[in-house]
Order: structure tokens, then C-alpha cells, then sequence
């Protein structure tokens, strides 16, 4: 069915090629669908992919930045601190704070969407969010010699970036189909270094040809607005996600939105099972109605859902300590010690960061996300523990230009770590956390999890200048460390998602299925599904007026349960 091909097949699924409706077909409840081959990528998924993922460029243009701007002497004589030999610098708390602000900043930003996005919708918030990144642009822009402004201005930025870190990947995952979705999620990864790259060509820009003045730096920050721009009001030009406009009572738009992106008839079996899993999902989330508190409470009891925080809040962290922030953050400064261009150095690490992110679209769909995180780790260890050897022992740390060999070494595995980095644990833990919660929960948990990421993002950039002062290149070794420990959790806590439905990934946590052996694990029939949800006490009876049920009670969520089911069955 999943078939690595410009096409999706459901051969496997046709009751009328089934052995056992070989003789009677039409008895089959769901003979009559259409069981054609899909397109494997469509104009609309493509599109969509492009420009929601924009939000992921405007995090990396964000984030690479800042990198150059140390090194730019306006924004240090302006900025910057009068040194004891004349020249001006930043101090590592100054250091921390211009770089880590905008990881705060994010922080929050993720936290607070979360509830913006289940209450106004997914496509409003990144419209919303994408104004709020434009006004910290105009902060930093306006600023003239006062580091505070900046540092603010980083900081309210990092309100917006934090905010699209959530909704990009949850508005993806919720609208693409299966088959794709891995890779479309990446993309917003690929963005990301495609965003980091741009900030180093654009540094390098200005520092060449406007060094001495203001718009060496100005001219990198204000054409943030462009990304911006896009991206708001981009948005507008697609639909909400099928599964906001389903709980809303849409079920004709949810319906529609999946055809275009999906490529298929209205009768077609792909979208009737997608309406039927959203259907089944919402009628189970309607018995109980909770405050904003109770709901992130409720959350914590849902069926194996401190579990699935707990690996979420644990892949984020892990993404963060794989080291890879210690590079772009600080990369021209490393680097400079090696004597090589510094902005030349980074053009050349975040193109090759770009660059083989293509590669992880392929890996994510093709081998799957445990083999490739759990190789990611392995590559990302090696190329570490050289890294940091060579820096320590073989580098001369007075005076580099006395040790050129050493210098070269540090940049090839700095090269060969973004490799590994930019094709697995880079795009692929964006997927994981996008698929690994059922919709109930998935804005607060997703929040939660993106909140680990921005708040190990702060502590990297803030202590990172303060820990290469005092023991210099074995740093590395911690991120080494950390790299095992990833790859570990990898391999004993993370459900394989390769080619399924987000309500099957939702049913393989509730039936606890093996990690080590998920890949292999095969969706039971849809009652069979139901009936373990309905165990799990995630899924009520779907009987419209069953007074068996509390779906039968009087309550007026109820009765929207039951006008939305109606508009199913009329849709279908």
C-alpha cells in the first residue's frame, strides 16, 4: 500500500480483490468505495509543504544570524563592550543574552499557541504569529546603540518563531495524508537549514561590501520581513486542517480540504477512513468537556499519555544536545581560530546543512524513523568524539596557524556531523512529535514538547561560550554522550510511524506495542480498533442516542457530536 512510487496502491484493502469476498464482493460494507491508485504527491500537498513551511525558514534565518553579527565590527562598537586593548567584544553574559533571548522568547511562544490554535484555528495563528515575528524585526531594526534593544527585540521575535515551531509541523501533520506526512513534517526542517543558510550568504553579503556601517546588519534582519510576508499571508490561500474544521462541525470543508491534498474522488476509500478515524476520535473526546487547567490535567491521564510527553519532552532535548547549535551559534568564531573566513566557514557548513536535509526526506519515508535516528546517533558520536580529541590534543589553542592539519580535521567531521545531524535527528523528531499524540491533546503536548527544545536551546547558546572558555574543545564529548544516550531512547521508547494513519499510531501506544518490533506490527480491523480504544477509554460507542452510553446524554456538545455525525453521513 505504501509502495515507494509515484503512486499509492490499495490493493490490500479492496474487499473486491479480498480472497475472501472473492465470491460476494457486495456483501462487503465498503465494496462500493473506490479503491483507485492515488498520487503519490499532488500540486496541493506540494504547495502546501512549500509555503507552510516557511515558518521554518523564518526560524533559521532567526537563529543563523546572530552568529555572523559577532563578528561585524558596527554591531560590536555599537553593542559590543570597549576592551582593555581598544577593540570592542562582547562578555560571555552579553554573549548568552543577545543569542539565548530569542530561545526564551520561543519558549513562550510555544506555550501560549498551543490554546490560541485549538480556540481560533491553526491558519489564523500562523497569520497571527507571522505579525508578531515582523514586529521584532522592526525592535532590532530600530535599535541604535543599546544591546538591551536588541536583546528584547530577539526576544519578541522568539515569541513568533516558538509559536510557528508548533503550529507548522501540527498544521502538516493534520492535513497531509500518511504516506507522505514523514517527509512533509521534514520539510519544516529543511526550511530551517535552508533559512540558516540564507542568514550566513546574506552576512557574508554585508560584511564584504557594507562592513563599517549600520546596514551590515540592518539589511540581514530587515529582509526577514520578506519571510514573513509570505508566509502570513500565504496562509490565507489554503484551507484550515480537515481535522479542526471536522471538530468545528464542517465535516463538507474537512471533506473537501482532504480531496485536494489527497488527490481523490469524494467516494474514495482514503478519505472515507480518514472521516471515519476523525469521526470516531471526536466523538470519544466530546464525553468529557474540562477547563483550560482540567484539560491539561485530563491530558496527563489520557491512555499512556505521560508516556508519550514524557518521549516527547526527551526527543526534543536530545535534538538539542546532539550539538549541532554549538556549530551554527558560534560556528564563525570556532572557526576563525583555524584561520580560515569565518562567513565563508558557515556558508559552507549551512550549505551542506541544506543541502543533504533532502536526504532525510528520502530516509524518513523510505527507512523509516527508528533506523535512521538510532544511525543518526551513531554517525553524530563518532564525528564528536574526533572532533573534540582533535581540538584538545592536536590543536594549538595560542596561536592555530601552527597546526593546520588539526584545523583542516576539525572542519571535515564539523562537515560530516551536519551530515548525519541534517538527515536524521534534525527533520525527523519535528515528525515524531507531530504523529505521536491523538488530536485530543496534540496542540498542549505538542507545546510541551516543543517547549523542551527551545528551553535546552536557550541553555546551549546562554552557557555554551561560558563552557568552551573553561575546557575548550572537550565540550564535545558531552555532546557525545548525549548522542548515545538519543540513540538509546530511540531504540527502546519510539514507535515506528512509516506509512500509517495518525489514529493507528494513537491505537499501537494504547495497545502497547513493542518499539523494537513495531515496524512489523499490522492494523486490526476498524471494529477490533475501536473496540481497544473504547477499552482504553478513548473511544465511546458511536451509536447516535445510545442511552447506554454518555454519549446519550442531553448535553449540548453532544447534540454538536450528533449534528457533525449527520453531516457525515450526508457528505459521504
Amino acid at each position: 500500500m505504501w509502495g515507494f512510487s509515484t503512486h499509492v496502491t490499495f490493493d490490500d484493502v479492496d474487499p473486491n480483490k479480498s480472497e475472501k469476498y472473492r465470491d460476494a464482493p457486495h456483501r462487503h460494507p465498503k465494496a462500493s468505495l473506490d479503491y483507485s491508485p492515488l498520487p503519490r504527491l499532488t500540486l496541493r500537498s506540494i504547495s502546501m509543504g512549500a509555503l507552510v513551511s516557511m515558518g521554518g525558514l523564518i526560524f533559521g534565518y532567526d537563529t543563523g544570524q546572530i552568529s555572523g553579527f559577532l563578528e561585524m565590527p558596527d554591531f560590536l562598537r555599537r553593542f559590543g563592550e570597549l576592551q582593555p586593548d581598544g577593540t570592542y567584544g562582547f562578555s560571555n553574559v552579553r554573549t548568552g543574552l543577545v543569542v539565548g533571548l530569542l530561545s526564551i522568547g520561543t519558549l513562550i511562544g510555544a506555550l501560549v499557541a498551543a490554546p490560541i490554535a485549538d480556540k481560533i484555528g491553526r491558519r489564523i495563528s500562523v497569520c497571527l504569529w507571522s505579525i508578531v515575528v515582523s514586529a521584532g524585526f522592526v525592535v532590532q531594526v530600530a535599535s541604535i546603540d543599546s544591546w538591551v534593544q536588541i536583546m528584547i527585540g530577539r526576544f519578541v521575535a522568539g515569541w513568533g518563531v516558538g509559536a510557528l515551531s508548533l503550529l507548522v509541523p501540527m498544521y502538516q501533520a493534520e492535513t497531509a495524508p500518511p504516506w507522505i506526512r514523514g517527509a512533509l513534517v521534514c520539510t519544516y526542517q529543511l526550511f530551517i537549514t535552508l533559512g540558516i543558510f540564507l542568514a550566513a550568504c546574506f552576512n557574508y553579503g554585508t560584511y564584504e561590501h557594507q562592513r563599517d556601517n549600520s546596514s551590515s546588519w540592518r539589511i540581514v534582519i530587515g529582509l526577514g520581513w520578506i519571510w514573513t510576508a509570505m508566509l502570513g499571508v500565504g496562509i490565507l490561500a489554503f484551507n484550515e486542517t480537515p481535522r479542526f474544521d471536522y471538530r468545528r462541525g464542517r465535516v463538507s470543508e474537512a471533506k473537501k480540504t482532504l480531496m485536494r491534498v489527497y488527490g481523490a474522488p469524494e467516494n474514495h476509500y482514503a478519505i472515507h477512513i480518514q472521516l471515519e478515524e476523525i469521526q470516531s476520535k471526536l466523538r470519544a473526546e466530546s464525553q468529557v468537556k474540562l477547563s483550560a487547567i482540567g484539560g491539561i490535567l485530563d491530558m496527563f491521564k489520557g491512555p499512556r499519555m505521560g508516556y508519550r510527553i514524557a518521549l516527547g519532552i526527551l526527543l526534543q532535548m536530545f535534538q538539542q544536545l546532539s550539538g549541532a547549535n554549538f556549530f551554527f551559534y558560534f560556528g564563525t568564531t570556532i572557526f576563525q581560530a583555524v584561520q580560515i573566513n569565518s562567513f565563508v566557514t558557515q556558508m559552507i557548513l549551512n550549505g551542506i546543512n541544506f543541502g543533504t536535509t533532502f536526504i532525510g526526506l528520502y530516509l524518513v519515508e523510505h527507512y523509516g524513523r527508528r533506523v535512521s535516528l538510532i544511525t543518526g546517533s551513531v554517525w553524530m558520536f563518532i564525528c564528536f568524539m574526533v572532533f573534540a580529541s582533535v581540538g584538545h590534543f592536536m590543536l594549538d589553542l595560542v596561536d592555530p596557524t601552527n597546526t593546520p592539519t588539526a584545523g583542516v580535521i576539525l572542519i571535515v567531521f564539523a562537515c560530516l556531523f551536519i551530515l548525519g545531524y541534517a538527515t536524521t535527528w534534525g527533520p525527523m523528531v519535528w515528525t515524531l512529535i507531530a504523529e505521536i499524540y491523538p488530536s485530543k491533546y496534540r496542540a498542549k503536548a505538542m507545546a510541551l514538547a516543543t517547549a523542551s527544545n527551545w528551553t535546552w536551546n536557550f541553555l546551549i547558546a546562554f552557557f555554551t561560550s561560558f563552557i568552551t572558555s573553561a575546557i575548550d574543545f572537550r565540550y564535545g564529548y558531552v555532546f557525545a554522550a548525549c548522542n548515545v544516550v538519543g540513540g538509546f531512547i530511540v531504540y527502546f521508547f519510539v514507535i515506528e510511524g512509516q506509512g500509517r494513519t495518525l489514529e493507528e499510531i494513537d491505537t499501537m501506544y494504547i495497545e502497547r506495542v513493542s518499539p523494537i518490533t513495531s515496524s512489523k506490527w499490522t492494523p486490526p480491523p476498524p471494529e477490533e480498533i475501536a473496540r481497544i480504544r473504547r477499552h482504553a477509554g478513548t473511544e465511546a460507542s458511536t451509536e447516535v442516542g445510545d442511552a447506554s452510553t454518555p454519549a446519550a446524554n442531553n448535553s449540548s456538545e453532544e447534540h454538536d457530536v450528533d449534528k457533525v455525525e449527520r453531516q457525515h453521513t450526508e457528505v459521504a
